[in-house]
């Protein structure tokens, strides 16, 4: 992730190109974008990516510091960077009710339609803004629980 993608105002991530080679829009939730704020002013006056390598800053932080990170939070053989991909694309469609391709497209997979993406140029921004915040709405909730004696 690189800090000239993030654009504050329109609150969300823009990647020019995927490993599919087609462009995406990641819509920032609120939460997403406190901690980008907050991560700015620590990166951004070092390094042209959000997430830089602790050795040179000129490289983004590699797999294994991620692993790394995962192991010293007790997650080591339990959890990868890429399993929190697969667990969000399971409970945004079984406990949020998501539609699978706004799921999909948020993921970058690329979503087969009866004319393929050739005629398809919907992006579902607003769609997935709603299902981005309401992710994280829903992992907030897992971290503090709303008080249910009221």
């Amino acid at each position: 992730m690189l800090w000239e993608q993030v654009v504050f105002d329109k609150a969300q991530w823009e990647l020019p190109s995927t490993k599919n080679g087609a462009p995406l829009i990641v819509p920032l939730s609120h939460q997403a974008l406190a901690i980008l704020k907050e991560l700015e002013p620590v990166t951004a006056h070092r390094s042209r990516y959000v997430f830089p390598n602790a050795r040179d800053a000129k490289r983004p932080m590699s797999n294994v510091a991620i692993k790394a990170a995962l192991d010293r939070m007790g997650y080591g053989g339990k959890m990868t960077a890429h399993g929190f991909r697969a667990m969000a694309r399971t409970l945004l469609q079984e406990e949020l009710k998501y539609p699978v391709h706004l799921i999909e497209m948020q993921l970058a997979h690329r979503v087969a339609d009866m004319h393929g993406r050739a005629y398809n140029r919907t992006e579902f921004i607003d769609d997935r803004k709603e299902m981005m915040q309401a992710w994280a709405d829903y992992l907030d909730n897992l971290r503090h629980p709303p008080d249910s004696t009221h």
